[in-house]
């Protein structure tokens, strides 16, 4: 984990469809300095509005994980907050141009790939962390999310699925630059052909396609690449529980471990996470080194 805070060396930009709207929408991240966060401007509307990306500021989280304030929101962010946590990139500014982020490939490779093009500069800042000390757990109707003391940041994802090619799966890893790249970023997201038909009736999913999803039918994948990993839709799971606890505005030294969570049930767990302050502190990293026994300088 590094001692001081991140950013990107320059601007950078792309273009993509909504999943949702089927709207082109053009996405711009720019440096930030240190304390900034990760913070989002919508082009789009007057005075280009500005709003934090906290757990305090989601609005919905039954399709995509969406921040909204005082009127306006941004949608589909967890795939951007993903590369930006997976990369340790602590400070930027996202300027996008439409309410639903672009849905890329369905990955969080595209956005991992502009911010190395980018280049990743320090700060002089230091890097603050949450430091779990005791378990927190969140559990209803079969889901749970619990967080236990841990050197690091460790996330294990298990998901569960009636169908044949998923059925029961489990990830774990340390999130790391290198293994957020090498074993994360690159599983799409997934949605079941019936589930899909159903959203393009009501309105829903008008971008959404096999160049940006994998698509599941009742006992194949239909896109004709088949799949990145044979375990794709746990590692997917993973990438966006990585962009959704990003949400808690700082870094975790913490074992985090899933079951059958999603969007929604994340968010659940960050209020509750919230409201149990007895179960972790905030530290710097230099601090949180000396006091552990690692040497200060050695990040």
């Amino acid at each position: 984990m590094y001692c001081r805070q991140r950013t990107i060396a320059r601007a950078i930009s792309c273009s993509g469809v909504g999943v949702h709207s089927g709207k082109e929408v053009n996405l711009k991240i720019k440096p930030a300095p240190i304390n900034h966060g990760i913070k989002f401007i919508r082009t789009d509307l007057q005075d280009s509005p500005c709003i934090s990306a906290r757990f305090n500021r989601v609005v919905d989280t039954s399709l995509a994980t969406v921040i909204g304030v005082e009127g306006f929101i941004v949608s589909t962010i967890e795939h951007l907050m993903a590369s930006f946590a997976g990369l340790s990139v602590d400070n930027a500014l996202v300027e996008v141009d439409a309410h639903e982020m672009p849905i890329m490939d369905g990955s969080a490779a595209p956005f991992t790939r502009l911010i190395r093009a980018a280049g990743i500069v320090e700060q002089d800042g230091p890097k603050c962390v949450f430091v779990i000390r005791k378990p927190i757990t969140l559990e209803k109707d079969g889901k749970s999310v619990s967080i236990f003391p841990f050197p690091s940041y460790k996330i294990t994802c298990t998901i569960e699925y009636d169908h044949p090619l998923i059925q029961n799966q489990t990830y774990s890893m340390e999130v790391t630059d290198h293994l957020f790249e090498q074993e994360i970023c690159s599983a799409r997201t997934f949605g079941f052909l019936h589930e899909i038909e159903y959203l393009k009736r009501v309105g829903l999913a008008k971008g959404g396609s096999l160049d940006n999803a994998v698509v599941v039918d009742k006992d194949c994948v239909l896109n004709t690449d088949g799949l990145r990993f044979k375990d794709e839709f746990v590692r997917h799971k993973l990438l966006d529980c990585i962009g959704d606890f990003s949400l808690l505005g700082l870094s975790i030294v913490g074992h985090i471990v899933t079951h059958k969570s999603g969007h929604a049930f994340h968010h659940a767990f960050l209020e509750k996470f919230f409201s149990e302050k007895s179960s972790w502190e905030t530290y710097v990293i230099p601090k949180y080194r000396e006091k552990n026994g690692f040497n200060a300088n050695c990040c």
